[in-house]
C-alpha cells in the first residue's frame, strides 16, 4: 500500500517554524512525531527536503508522505445519532451527554466513532485508526454540537479554520456560585497540569494562549447560568477557566464542581452553537441546539426554588 500524500499551500504570511506550523494545522499529530517525519524526509517544502526549524514566509507548498493507514479494527455499532446536517464532506452531530467521542483505554465500544462508522464507513484518516474523521472533541459529559470530516481535504480545511480561530463556538454552562460581573473575558494560558497529568491548568509561563468570553444569563441563589464563547479551543478550556475564576462548572469532577447540594453526573455544560465555513464551498454554516433534558430539568428545579 502506498504512502498517503497530503499537499497544501501555506496561507499565512511569516508562519514561523515548519514544525510549529504543522503542529498548529494538524493538532492531533504531536510535534515530536512531525519532527520525526521531517527528519525521515517525509516532508517536502516546495519539493525539497525540509528542516524542522525552517522558517515559512507564506505561499510555500508542503507535501507530507504519511505511512499506509492501518485497517480500522473498530467495530461499527448501530447507535442512534442526532444528525443536524450531512453532505459528502462533513457530518454535524448533536452529541449526547455521557458518550465518549473516540476509543481510548476503558472505552473501546459505545463511542461516537463506533456509531459514526456504522452510519458512514469512509471517513478522514488524518487522525489515525482510533479517531477517524474527528476534527475536534467534546468531553464525555459535555453534550452538544460536533463536526466530523468525511475526507482528508475537508479535515485539513476545517483544521485550518480551527487554528485561525475562524469558528463560532458558544456553550452554556451552569456554574457554582454568583459571578460578580454580568460579563467578562478570561485571558489566561492553559497547559498540562505540572503534577496531575489528566488535568489542565492555567499556566502563564508554560501554557498556550486561551481566551474565554462569558455572560451571565440567569442567576440563582448559589448558581449562575452562563453563556461561554470560545475564542481559542484548548483542552478543558472552559472547565479550567471557570474554575480559575472561582466558579467551576457544576458537577465537574476534575475542577472543583462537585461541591454543594446538587450532584449531577458530570459537568453541566452544553455546546449550543457551532458556526464555520463549509470546507469545500465556503458557505457559512451555523447550527444551534436547545439545552438537553438533563440541563433544563436542573434549571427548572432551581427556578422552582426561587418561587
Amino acid at each position: 500500500m502506498k504512502n498517503k500524500q497530503l499537499i497544501f499551500l501555506i496561507a499565512e504570511e511569516k508562519a514561523g517554524r515548519l514544525d510549529a506550523y504543522l503542529a498548529r494545522i494538524l493538532p492531533d499529530f504531536s510535534r515530536s512525531h512531525l519532527q520525526k517525519l521531517i527528519k525521515q524526509g517525509a516532508v517536502l517544502l516546495d519539493n525539497l527536503p525540509a528542516r524542522a526549524s525552517q522558517g515559512l514566509d507564506g505561499g510555500e507548498q508542503i507535501r507530507i508522505s504519511l505511512p499506509p493507514r492501518e485497517e480500522i479494527s473498530l467495530s461499527p455499532q448501530d447507535i442512534p445519532l442526532d444528525i443536524l446536517y450531512e453532505d459528502e464532506d462533513i457530518l454535524v452531530i448533536n452529541k449526547a451527554r455521557g458518550m465518549v467521542v473516540h476509543p481510548a483505554a476503558g472505552h473501546y465500544q459505545g463511542t461516537l466513532v463506533n456509531a459514526i462508522l456504522h452510519h458512514c464507513p469512509n471517513l478522514s484518516g488524518i487522525n489515525g485508526v482510533a479517531r477517524p474523521g474527528i476534527v475536534h472533541r467534546l468531553d464525555k459529559d459535555t453534550s452538544g454540537i460536533l463536526v466530523v470530516a468525511k475526507n482528508d481535504a475537508a479535515h485539513l480545511e476545517l483544521s485550518r479554520s480551527w487554528q485561525k480561530h475562524d469558528i463560532e463556538r458558544i456553550y452554556q454552562g451552569l456554574l457554582i456560585g454568583q459571578i460578580k460581573e454580568n460579563a467578562g473575558t478570561i485571558d489566561a494560558p492553559v497547559g498540562r497540569h505540572p503534577q496531575q497529568r489528566k488535568k489542565m491548568a492555567v499556566r502563564p509561563e508554560h501554557g498556550r494562549p486561551a481566551i474565554t468570553h462569558y455572560q451571565v444569563l440567569e442567576r440563582f441563589s448559589d448558581h449562575s447560568l452562563t453563556q461561554l464563547r470560545l475564542e481559542t479551543g484548548r483542552t478543558h478550556q472552559i472547565r479550567v477557566h471557570m474554575s480559575y475564576l472561582g466558579h467551576p462548572v457544576l458537577g465537574d469532577p476534575l475542577y472543583g464542581g462537585q461541591r454543594g447540594k446538587l450532584k449531577p453526573e458530570g459537568q453541566v455544560l452544553h455546546a449550543k452553537v457551532l458556526g464555520f465555513k463549509h470546507p469545500k464551498n465556503k458557505q457559512d454554516l451555523r447550527f444551534e441546539t436547545p439545552l438537553p433534558p438533563y440541563f433544563t430539568e436542573l434549571l427548572q428545579n432551581l427556578r422552582n426554588q426561587k418561587v
